[in-house]
């Protein structure tokens, strides 16, 4: 039996260690968490032998397609994009299990754990394998359903409760978007099909999408005067999806709260699964976006604003797990701009985008993994607290310096030596440098160096605060067990090395997702339809200073940091002050609590609702009134017709009769 055929298995297996975990794990060791851990490893086995597999053959793709009814199917699609995004999510999800073991050895839910973590990776799984649209939201929303579960697994703390709540509640608002932009495609190409579909076709497979495309793109609606592509429209719903998932302006507030979650579950969600789904969405339906005006554009910035938006935040923060989460959506804004970039330089915009999206999920799997460990070891996670971490944990300490050094992107240009984020971030920025050159605007290459000088920043002010210095508190502390060191070794030298390892390779590979024997695009005639002018790459070379510039803040960044917060050479006290206005701005995250829940959710939505179903009951309360007292008036007038007088009855009903026989003979004369 060839490995392709057994490509099914892939979500299956972890799907399966749900049921039996949920079911069997409280009569098992550690709460059954060998179930999904077997299940995932043969998971993340079948994943990267086809990934080797398709690499010296990469035209040629694992499509397989099954009638599930009507017009609709289930299906299997494996190019390059879903063969490296399975095995990281894969391998990434297996490491964070295997740390759990040890993480969550104490906690007395460990089954429920380890079932939900099982079924948010079958569902994420599930997402990237998906061939056709609607079975790819199908499987989004389990993802969702799934870390409102694991987001609350604490939920006898109101905290966590209120936060599972919060992005559930968030995040559908973009799955609405999602679900609005299937129903109008699916319309859209029906209309074009007229209604008639062959037998063996399934209108929603990507496939099948795609080939519609320019039709899809002469296809216009009239909104404000404005002439809008039907395919513009259409992205930019999908792409309203992807900013629920993805953490992106304005829909990122619930990615800080989902903290409330074991550290291991911040570090499944933000790292290898849920927040990258969005990405993925954008990257799987390139070619659509390439083909709408504008719909790149507004990527590019949501993106660009996001990353920088959030870095600021990061600055301020004490709480490890928080400064990791404004990372995260940083991070993700960077992913976005990439994919945004695809106005100018076509479909490599792909891979570069997904290049960082998986060095990002090995070194913040790591930096989450390692702050676990800091709270598993010290319990708390204020960095005010904390200090000389290193001394009582050295492998923790190792390792989160290797994660610091992948995140802030420190190599040299020009080279392949550096770690996994300098690598895939910088041709990011460099993207948005060529982006401005060629006519597009400065903004995005701007924000995009400036959120690189503030990451650095907040990584290694988080570095020194909790591992350099003397303890700031008694807190005791030990090194974590081999279940959690090892992993946290294993993705340590990931997020060193495994950017200059596959660099060369990695573009080139991804760059065949569109062009195979399933589906096969030119992208300088989608770019045409969208109105986008694609540069030449080949042979250009940035000025040296841009070429330097990302590692150029990076250094500043790290600099600051070591002087602020090692040295302690500059006085923060008034800086970090409730009195300093820019702190205060910061610390409060722009006040984006008491703007979208106090003001827009409680006073306009909530209260608004309450007044008008307040004026609502009244008016109903008036009309009830008003008729049962007309009603009452009329019985006073008419009851003074009962005189209790038989004579006046008998003439009353004689007269009755009278003029009714008269009635029935004039209309049998007239008819």
């Amino acid at each position: 039996m060839a490995i392709e055929d057994l490509a099914f298995l892939i979500p299956i297996l972890p799907a399966l260690a749900f049921v039996l975990t949920f079911f069997l794990g409280k009569k098992l060791p550690s709460g059954g968490a060998m179930i999904p851990i077997a299940a995932i490893t043969g998971s993340f086995l079948i994943s990267i032998v086809i990934t080797i597999n398709m690499l010296a053959n990469p035209e040629h793709v694992i499509s397989q397609s099954y009638h599930w009814f009507s017009i609709l199917n289930l299906g299997i699609l494996i190019d390059p994009l879903a063969a490296v995004m399975l095995s990281m999510v894969s391998f990434v999800s297996l490491l964070i299990h295997i740390f759990a073991l040890g993480y969550m050895s104490h906690d007395k839910a460990q089954s429920r754990y380890f079932a939900e973590t099982a079924l948010f990776t079958a569902a994420m799984l599930g997402v990237v394998l998906s061939d056709n649209i609607l079975q790819f939201f199908i499987c989004w929303e389990l993802v969702g359903l799934s870390s409102y579960l694991l987001i609350g697994f604490w939920f006898e703390k109101p905290s966590a409760a209120s936060a599972a709540k919060k992005a559930f509640l968030t995040t559908r608002i973009g799955d609405v978007m999602f679900l609005a932009g299937i129903i109008l495609l699916f319309t859209d190409i029906f209309k074009l099909v007229n209604g008639t579909i062959p037998d063996g076709v399934y209108l929603l497979r990507f496939d099948e999408i795609f080939s519609f495309i320019p039709e899809l793109s002469a296809m216009t609606a009239t909104i404000l005067g404005y002439e809008i592509s039907h395919l513009t429209i259409i992205t930019l719903l999908f792409f309203g999806g992807a900013v629920g998932k993805s953490g992106q302006f304005p829909l990122h507030v619930w990615l800080p709260d989902a903290m409330e979650g074991p550290t291991t579950v911040s570090a499944l969600i933000h790292a290898a699964t849920m927040v990258t789904a969005g990405v993925y969405l954008v990257a799987r339906t390139f070619p659509m976006f390439l083909a709408a005006p504008q719909s790149l554009i507004i990527v590019a910035y949501v993106g660009a604003f996001t990353a920088l938006f959030a870095a600021t935040m990061g600055l301020v923060m004490n709480d490890l797990k928080r400064v990791l989460a404004f990372s995260t959506i940083s991070q993700l804004g960077y992913m976005t701009l990439g994919l945004g970039m695809g106005a100018v330089i076509g479909a490599e915009a792909v891979g570069i985008s997904i290049f960082h999206l998986i060095n990002h999920a090995f070194f913040k799997a790591l930096l989450f993994l390692c702050a676990g460990s800091v709270i598993h070891a010290v319990g708390t996670h204020d960095m005010r607290q904390l200090g000389g971490v290193a001394k009582v944990m050295p492998i923790t300490a190792a390792t989160m310096f290797a994660a610091a050094l992948a995140l802030a992107g420190l190599g040299i240009p020009g080279t392949r030596i550096g770690a996994s984020g300098f690598l895939s971030k910088d041709p990011i920025i460099e993207a948005a440098y060529l982006f401005g050159e060629h006519g597009g605007s400065w903004f995005p290459y701007v924000f995009a160096i400036v959120a690189a000088l503030l990451t650095s920043l907040y990584i290694f002010r988080l570095l020194f605060m909790t591992f350099t210095g003397e303890p700031r508190s008694d807190y005791g502390g030990h090194e974590s067990p081999a279940s959690m060191t090892v992993p946290l070794g294993i993705l340590g030298v990931f997020a060193l090395i495994f950017g200059a390892l596959t660099t060369k390779v990695f573009n080139g590979f991804l760059s065949t997702t569109f062009l195979n024997d399933f589906v096969h695009m030119d992208f300088h005639e989608l770019a045409g339809l969208g109105g986008y002018e694609l540069a030449h790459t080949a042979g250009h070379h940035e000025p040296l200073l841009i070429l330097w510039m990302p590692i150029i803040v990076a250094l500043i960044g790290l600099l600051i940091a070591f002087v602020v917060y090692y040295l302690k050479l500059i006085d923060m006290s008034d800086i970090v002050s409730r009195n300093n206005p820019v702190y205060k701005l910061l610390y409060n995250r722009y006040y984006q609590h008491q703007i979208f829940t106090e003001l827009f959710s409680i006073k306009f939505i909530y209260e608004g609702i309450a007044l008008a179903g307040f004026y609502l009951e009244k008016s109903l309360d008036w009309i009830v009134s008003g008729i049962s007292g007309f009603i009452i008036e009329a019985g006073e007038v008419l009851k003074k017709a009962q005189t209790g007088v038989i004579q006046q009855y008998a003439t009353a009903i004689i007269t009755g009769v009278g003029l009714l026989l008269i009635l029935v003979e004039l209309v049998t004369e007239v008819f």
